[in-house]
């Protein structure tokens, strides 16, 4: 008999061959009808896979969201391609994982590429195949018995896969019927738990057979899946909700930026987009002046063997732009390491040159910390297919910092660090943001006493700022640190419920011990500093088009490249409206005209979509009353002021919020 542990610690005693399933039922009628998967010491498996021996025991039902959607999304994608198959005969499949939203399916098809207008046929089919219900039953296979039944099948993709696998590995399928596909599951039980109505295929691209160019194009067919109804409809409108406010749409419209197949990768800022630019790191400079920075600047090209030294080569070498150097070193007793000494490197980040910094002369205890700060442009290769808009670029400039300090010292200033980030998220118009703590990957720098010590200090730093907290969305993810240190990742929640990944900081002591960082203890010994790297924006190119589709182009007033417009109803109020203008910006704000010959509703409309936030009409009235006739964007109502009133009101709102 097997021993199986629940969650609230009793234990049940069952035959081999017992599934979940069965000890749901025994349970109760409810449970065997909800749990949908098991986790079987902490491992996800079907709800019909027997128990293998003792086991811990929790079932998972829909309430338990994120098992229950990659369960889900993972089923849609093997009845896609069941469907794709029934459809289309003679098509061959090879993989479908489930993603962030749904999943997708590759296939290389018999007679053409499948295309947008094959997806109305292909949801049908799949919704017959869920109509079905059939079973998702796990097997077993020999490694030469699945490779001989794919090549039976036709199916060279599956068995060129299979014929890769070590030898003695389980493999195991999933058979629905007669169709079957390799899968290490888990699934649900039938087709037929997945609701006919909670997914939508929504496009089609090509894809390369293992993502490699020299192999076969594949049709690759995207979908998103969900566990019903409503939470399909809220996503849809998410990704309406999105495209209205793609940074690269509003970007255009407002006239902030552009990008060009001649700089790819790189942002061509407009003067308005670089107005928004100035006031976010004038913004930035303050606050970190008054936290206690110093704010330094670096070269952009540096010596390969530098980066050699502090391992950035080793690790990102194919994205580093090298540039042959045709200066001799002057430095005839520098090391040449791997025979690199005729090449530079355009700096993918800002932190060994922080350290070259913090060794020109020589530092006290009592020196630290030191926190170093630096508005740093950075350069990294990135793939053509992960370029997207100002959001992923090959040239950006960081809101960097590294903060040297003693080992002491940590705790507090990590503590100084979340409550700095509080403020100016909260400033810059982010309530909600989560955080996590991001643990040792497999490959990685340092004792394990040192990552021990690293990760237990961040921890601490959260606690004592009080923001380990589920208020916080205080989560651990193993395996996700950098390869020289543990970090803490701070996710914001724009204002249609999408998270970004832009705050970080780091406890690195690998780094300051390979580029030999030290200062003078009060024993009079040398010791390693700790290294803090720290961001808070991340990068401003990135940190800007969030701020575009968060606020869909509607910024706060002192955020915005025009804060007001003023139009003319009539040309007998030009010289007013230059005058009204003029003592607008003699108070500070950004102020332009409109003294068109057109009617004033189409200027209105026309600002509108501009999301100019201030309009002040005037008119011969106005004129000769000193008035103007205020429009604020998104308001239907407009109020008459005085001008000097107005223009109290407009400098209030213009003014920065740590001002």
């Amino acid at each position: 008999m097997f021993r199986i542990t629940l969650p609230d610690g009793s234990v049940r005693e069952v035959a081999p061959g017992t599934t979940p399933a069965d000890i749901a039922a025994a349970i109760g009628p409810g449970l065997a009808k909800a749990a949908i998967a098991a986790r079987v010491d902490g491992e996800l498996r079907d709800v019909m896979r027997p128990f293998e021996g003792d086991a811990h025991l929790a079932l998972v039902t829909a309430k338990d969201e994120a098992d229950a959607l990659e369960l889900a999304r993972h089923d849609y994608a093997h009845v896609l391609a069941e469907a794709v198959q029934n459809l289309f005969p003679g098509t061959q499949i090879t993989f479908g994982p489930s993603t962030d939203d749904g999943f997708y399916y590759d296939f290389a098809p018999k007679d053409r590429p499948f295309t947008d207008e094959d997806l109305p046929a292909i949801e049908q089919a799949m919704r017959e195949v869920i109509a079905r219900n059939e079973p998702l039953v796990r097997e077993v296979w020999q490694r030469d018995d699945l490779i001989a039944l794919w090549k039976k099948q036709g199916e060279t993709f599956k068995a060129e896969w299979a014929a890769e696998l070590p030898e003695g590995e389980e493999l195991t399928v999933y058979r629905a019927g007669t169709w079957l596909d390799m899968c290490r599951g888990p699934h649900l039980a039938s087709t037929g738990k997945l609701d006919p109505q909670a997914f939508k295929l929504t496009r089609v691209s090509g894809a390369y057979w293992r993502g490699d160019q020299n192999n076969a194009m594949l049709s690759r067919i995207y979908g998103t899946g969900w566990l019903n109804k409503k939470q399909l409809d809220e996503h849809l409108h998410r990704l309406e909700e999105a495209a209205k406010r793609d940074h690269r749409k509003i970007g255009q419209e407002m006239d902030l930026f552009h990008l060009q197949s001649e700089a790819q990768g790189s942002v061509f800022w407009h003067p308005k987009g670089y107005i928004m630019w100035r006031q976010l790191e004038a913004y930035m400079r303050r606050k970190l002046d008054a936290a206690g920075y110093r704010e330094v600047k670096t070269p952009q090209l540096m010596d390969v063997r530098q980066w050699e030294a502090s391992g950035h080569w080793g690790k990102y070498r194919e994205n580093m732009f090298a540039v042959p150097d045709e200066v001799p070193n002057a430095d005839d007793n520098a090391p040449v390491l791997s025979g690199k000494a005729d090449l530079m490197a355009l700096k993918p980040m800002n932190c060994p040159a922080h350290i070259l910094i913090f060794r020109q002369g020589i530092k006290s205890y009592r020196d630290l910390p030191i926190r170093m700060a630096e508005f740093g442009c950075c350069h990294r290769n990135e793939p053509h297919g992960a370029l997207h808009g100002i959001m992923r670029v090959r040239q950006f400039t960081q809101d960097d910092a590294h903060i040297f300090c003693r080992a002491d010292q940590v705790i507090e200033e990590v503590r100084m660090f979340c409550d700095l980030l509080d403020g100016i998220y909260k400033d810059l118009g982010f309530e909600t943001y989560s955080i996590k703590l991001a643990l040792r990957p497999d490959q990685r720098f340092g004792s394990d006493d040192m990552w021990d010590m690293a990760e237990q200090e961040l921890r601490d730093a959260v606690r004592a700022a009080g923001r380990d907290t589920p208020e916080f969305g205080w989560e651990e993810l193993p395996g996700e640190g950098a390869f020289y240190a543990p970090k803490l990742e701070f996710h914001l929640t724009d204002a249609i419920g999408r998270t970004w990944q832009c705050g970080t900081i780091q406890a690195d002591t690998v780094l300051p011990d390979r580029l030999d960082a030290s200062y003078v203890g009060a024993d009079g010994e040398r010791h390693r500093p700790v290294m803090l790297h720290r961001a808070i924006l991340g990068t401003f190119e990135r940190f800007l088009g969030i701020l575009i589709e968060h606020h869909a182009g509607r910024f706060p007033l002192w955020l915005a490249p025009v804060q007001a417009v003023v139009a003319t109803i009539v040309s007998d109020a030009d010289d007013y409206a230059g005058d009204v203008a003029a003592k607008l910006a003699a108070a500070g704000l950004r102020v332009e005209t409109d003294l068109r010959n057109e009617k004033i509703n189409y200027k209105v409309r026309e600002h509108s979509l501009a999301k100019v936030p201030n309009l002040l009409v005037v008119g011969k009235r106005e004129a000769e009353e000193g008035t103007v006739a205020l429009r604020q964007l998104g308001s239907e109502r407009q109020q008459v002021l005085g001008l000097d009133e107005a223009i109290a009101m407009l400098k209030k709102g213009a003014t920065p919020p740590d001002l």
